[in-house]
């Protein structure tokens, strides 16, 4: 039977919200918060052992459950999740109108694409996980579409999602009832007990918007820890990066035969690489950060807008550490794929204004790849990052910074140097 026969009941006062109302975390001094005492995430060491140990490579999707990976057929699930999403908002992209975004109350932009994307997602999540409903924290609500304003773009959202559900599973067909259901699933506020997939539609909305990079993530979260990362850049190359890569003609080459990357890690299986337009049989390319080479020769990446992240704090933090050249600006956490890839970008530090309450979902898919890859990913004291707090990074102190793990230690350095300078600056 179709899936979407099943979908009313999930509407039900049988599966409250219960988002709660979290109260923002009061704020210490960068100069206290830098001299806390300080110890490397396991995770973060158990990521570069299993890298360093020489953990079997997996040539296809497939061959983590065979090789016991216990999420394997998770993982295939959510890279089926994000390639579809990737295939509506490639499309949505390229005729995006006015009438078809909006301004969330924090000033960030939210598109058809958001909801379609959040939509198919889910989707296929709850398929998989049926009859128990999914638990699924994700960015976008119901809120506006449910109001008779709302209509129109409900309706249009409808019908993006089945053009490509049309495609999956020929017959299968979801009414605006279902759309809204399926949205609704993204209310959980995940926690550390159970099983809580983490979803941000579009990362990098105004990227979207602006014909830029954006990404689809993905993460599942088992009793509070991290264990798998998706990630879909749809205008990413899968070869070498330039700065014109980061600007607004990046949406103009998402057709090319090299361009559309895939990104997906498991815990202690390691982190791979294929191209978005996958097959399960499509073989996967193992990721590893760069190693070797000093600090001073390594690019760094930022947010591509000054609004996310002080791109004045990196450039002093780049200059104490020696690095001469420019720094790399993209949208979204295409920026963890590129550093667990190996790239010339090395470095990602991220330094957002400290009224921002950093979400989980901005950052649970790429961590992982990035830590799988070898890499090491922290608040920008050093100390680990803690999804399992519920929907927010109230944890998070300062700012996140990425790094292969020999060069970390030498930006937490220079932070905390440039902290001592400019205290108040952020």
């Amino acid at each position: 039977a179709p899936y979407a026969t099943n979908m009313l009941p999930l509407r039900g006062s049988a599966f409250p919200s219960g988002r709660g109302s979290p109260t923002a975390p009061a704020w210490q001094s960068r100069s206290a918060m830098l001299n806390v005492t300080r110890q490397a995430p396991s995770g973060c060491r158990r990521a570069a052992a299993a890298v360093g140990a020489g953990t079997a490579d997996m040539r296809t999707l497939s061959d983590f459950a065979a090789a016991g990976a216990p999420f394997g057929s998770e993982l295939v699930h959510a890279c089926r999740a994000v390639r579809l999403a990737a295939m509506l908002c490639k499309e949505v992209q390229t005729q995006l109108g006015d009438a078809e975004k909006e301004d969330k109350s924090d000033d960030s932009p939210v598109t058809v694409a958001d909801y379609g994307a959040q939509v198919l997602v889910a989707w296929v999540l709850q398929k998989s996980c049926a009859p128990a409903r999914l638990s699924m924290v994700a960015e976008e609500d119901s809120t506006t579409l449910t109001a008779p304003e709302g209509r129109a773009m409900l309706e249009r959202i409808t019908a993006l999602v089945n053009s490509v559900v049309a495609e999956e599973e020929p017959g299968t067909q979801l009414s605006t009832d279902d759309v809204v259901s399926l949205i609704e699933l993204g209310d959980s506020d995940g926690g550390p007990s159970g099983r809580h997939w983490v979803l941000d539609p579009i990362d990098g909305t105004r990227g979207f918007v602006g014909m830029r990079q954006y990404c689809i993530c993905l993460g599942m979260m088992q009793d509070g820890v991290m264990q798998l990362g998706v990630l879909g850049g749809p205008n990413l190359p899968t070869g070498d990066i330039s700065d014109d890569d980061g600007g607004p003609t990046a949406m103009a080459r998402s057709g090319d035969d090299a361009v559309g990357s895939l990104f997906l890690a498991h815990k202690g299986f390691g982190a791979y690489s294929v191209q978005l337009r996958l097959k399960p049989s499509d073989p996967l390319s193992r990721l590893h950060v760069a190693t070797g080479g000093d600090v001073s020769a390594a690019r760094m990446m930022e947010s591509y807008e000054s609004r996310h992240s002080s791109h004045s704090f990196a450039a002093a933090v780049a200059d104490e550490l020696g690095i001469t050249t420019p720094s790399l600006r993209m949208d979204s956490q295409v920026k963890y794929g590129l550093l667990a890839r190996g790239d010339e970008a090395r470095i990602f530090m991220r330094f957002p204004p400290s009224t921002y309450r950093e979400k989980i979902w901005d950052h649970a898919a790429g961590v992982v790849v990035v830590e799988e890859a070898g890499g090491k990913v922290t608040d920008a004291c050093g100390d680990p990052l803690d999804f399992s707090l519920g929907r927010y990074l109230d944890s998070m102190k300062l700012g996140i910074i990425a790094a292969p793990a020999a060069l970390h230690p030498s930006v937490v350095g220079a932070i905390k140097a440039v902290s001592a300078k400019q205290e108040g600056v952020l």
